[in-house]
């Protein structure tokens, strides 16, 4: 099961893992006596006169959420063909293809367009090589990959369908804590499971302290609503049927549900799914600013006078925020007015905006208030729109390292691979997320580096086109491929 650890006491489990028996509840209740009050909480006449119906918004989601049923063959190191060229640098047997064994998963999925469009969590399909989408009325179809975005964890999904049953996407800036919600998905396989219940927090980080202005985007809607493996990827609904979050994660001490959920809020889900869809990358907007949280420890070793907002630690050379004015020592204390009262917060509020988009920063600065314009860049320095380049015989994509995945990955250069699809990087058994490093030998540095180099080998009058790659995963481990490009 895939998780994420708050602490080593208290893990967050990702939802669309291998499947954990739940256990059962009693609720015991001394001499059988029920009060009036507890009476008008769970008799479901008492739902309908107190305005709690949730029937209309069930009936306006079910069939907008599908189950999503991945399979992953675990690669051959191999290449695929015969070559003595590359059991001489790879190793005897390189060229031989291992034992196969498929492995699967669930999850769920939100369509959000009549043509097909599925948004769910990058963890449901990352590294997967076959997607079957189930619909509600029971009609399956093949999914391919458009897009993913590991910073925010979605995804987007697409099958080849018309007019399909969709879920209106809601504004979850409006949600308010103590709000009824809906959590809608295929927990455990079971198709079109509806649970209910109330917004926890806004602007949950579950991952454990923030680290200093990484990218890594958590502002967590929580909540009670019941939700289990299989989940991930499934709708989180206000009560008039808007979709206001897409489930990810649960609290947990057992691998079973134990109370609380986390969504990941659809003012972040519309941004990067709109991105995806027009651009294949997401377009991130930069102040270029380190933060630190403020506690009451550190604004007492720092002297200040207040906790809400965050403390600037440092300030990027040639950053949006250096040409603003913003230095460090500042506390950012609102975005365009909307207040800044940690660091999910301003990563929210952050997430929502492009490269070259203008924007008011508030900050205090030494018990005072001013207001910093700022035009903000792209993570290369630059307010242009960056695409993903994708060269269809690849089957795959490619986008930029962000300055804090190049610093986990102790790297100057790399590109990502990303958007991975039927193609001859996955018949070489390169894995989505994989970055590379080099291509025979030359150091890709960025995007651009990779369609001169593809137009050379492939051009090259050899009969063997073979591209060598150097390249890293995400948990550190260094690979090798030699991908064939001959026809």
């Amino acid at each position: 099961m895939k998780m994420k650890d708050v602490t080593k006491a208290m893990p967050i489990l990702l939802l669309c893992a291998s499947v954990i028996a739940c256990g059962s509840t009693t609720f015991n209740k001394q001499n059988d006596e029920v009060t009036a009050v507890e009476e008008a909480v769970f008799t479901p006449t008492s739902y309908r006169s107190t305005g709690l119906d949730f029937t209309q918004a069930a009936e306006n989601t079910v069939n907008a959420v599908v189950s999503i049923r991945t399979t992953t063959v675990a690669q051959s190191r191999g290449g695929g063909f015969n070559d003595p060229f590359l059991e001489f640098f790879f190793g005897p047997g390189y060229n031989q293809p291992r034992q196969q064994q498929p492995q699967s998963g669930l999850g769920s999925g939100v369509i959000i367009s009549q043509d097909g469009y599925i948004v769910t969590n990058n963890h449901v399909i990352s590294g997967a090589d076959k997607l079957e989408i189930t619909l509600n009325d029971k009609r399956t179809f093949n999914g391919r990959v458009v897009g993913a975005d590991p910073t925010t964890d979605l995804a987007l999904v697409k099958i080849e369908a018309e007019n399909l049953p969709t879920v209106r996407m809601g504004n979850s800036d409006n949600l308010k804590v103590g709000e009824w919600v809906l959590a809608v998905g295929n927990p455990f396989g079971l198709t079109s499971t509806v649970t209910a219940g109330i917004v926890s927090a806004k602007a949950r980080r579950i991952s454990g302290n923030m680290n200093q202005g990484r990218l890594d985007i958590e502002s967590f809607i929580q909540t009670g609503a019941a939700v289990h493996t299989g989940n991930s990827g499934g709708a989180l609904v206000k009560t008039a049927g808007e979709l206001v979050g897409i489930n990810t994660a649960i609290f947990s001490q057992t691998g079973n549900y134990a109370g609380y959920s986390f969504a990941i809020p659809s003012s972040i889900v519309s941004k990067v799914i709109g991105d995806l869809r027009e651009y294949g990358a997401v377009q991130r907007a930069v102040m270029g600013v380190m933060f630190q949280e403020i506690t009451a420890d550190f604004a007492k070793s720092k002297g200040i006078d207040v906790l809400e907002g965050v403390y600037v630690a440092q300030v990027n050379d040639r950053s949006a925020a250096m040409e603003a004015g913003i230095v460090e020592g500042d506390i950012i204390t609102a975005i365009n007015g909307v207040k800044i009262s940690n660091g999910a917060t301003l990563q929210e509020q952050m997430s929502k905006f492009n490269p070259g988009d203008k924007i008011t920063v508030t900050i205090n600065r030494g018990g005072k208030t001013e207001v910093k314009s700022l035009i903000l860049k792209n993570s290369q320095g630059g307010t242009e729109v960056t695409k993903a380049v994708k060269f269809n015989s690849l089957g795959a994509g490619f986008k930029e390292l962000t300055d804090a995945q190049k610093k986990e990955l102790n790297t100057r250069n790399g590109i990502e691979v990303v958007g991975l699809k039927d193609g001859k990087f996955k018949s070489a058994g390169i894995r989505e997320g994989f970055v590379i490093l080099e291509v025979n030998n030359v150091p890709i540095t960025s995007v651009s580096d990779m369609e001169p180099l593809f137009d050379q080998i492939t051009h090259s009058s050899g009969s063997r086109k073979v591209m060598f790659i150097t390249g890293i995963y995400p948990n550190g481990k260094v690979m090798y491929y030699a991908v064939d490009l001959s026809d």
